[in-house]
């Protein structure tokens, strides 16, 4: 393993939820081993990401009340193409190469399951959009 994947694997959180075992589909052990963990070592520039995300669309977001809210997240990432790509680039850049071979290999799969957790992550931290709203 070289220097990068080394570091790389080092920055990462311990996850001890997130067991992997030899009767999960392999998708579900990348998820477990190497998705979890790089998502949530990323959270705060996934939610900087989100923020600018509706700073950019005229904070329409602030104005939603919180069942409106949970849609707009959902919406934002499975649709809006551009966005979506950033955020799987965010995840995306902190593979190892070996991960990343890997990853090219079912990359639809994983992308599902990538941005469903990036859904989810979002949407269990709404809370920190409502304190933004009303310190901006």
């Amino acid at each position: 393993m070289n220097d990068r994947s080394t570091e790389l694997l080092r920055l990462r959180p311990s996850l001890p939820n997130a067991r992997v075992t030899q009767e999960m589909s392999q998708d579900e052990q990348f998820q477990n081993a190497t998705l979890r963990p790089i998502i949530k070592f990323q959270n705060d520039l996934l939610i900087a990401a989100f923020r600018n995300y509706t700073n950019k669309h005229k904070n329409y977001f602030y104005e939603l009340g919180l069942p409106k809210r949970l849609d707009y997240i959902e919406h934002a990432i499975q649709k809006d193409m551009k966005f979506r790509n950033s955020l799987k680039g965010i995840i995306i850049g902190q593979f190892t190469v070996e991960e990343y071979e890997r990853y090219i290999q079912n990359s639809s799969a994983l992308n599902k399951r990538m941005m469903n957790m990036v859904v989810e992550r979002i949407k269990d931290q709404i809370q920190l959009f409502e304190v933004a709203s009303l310190v901006q």
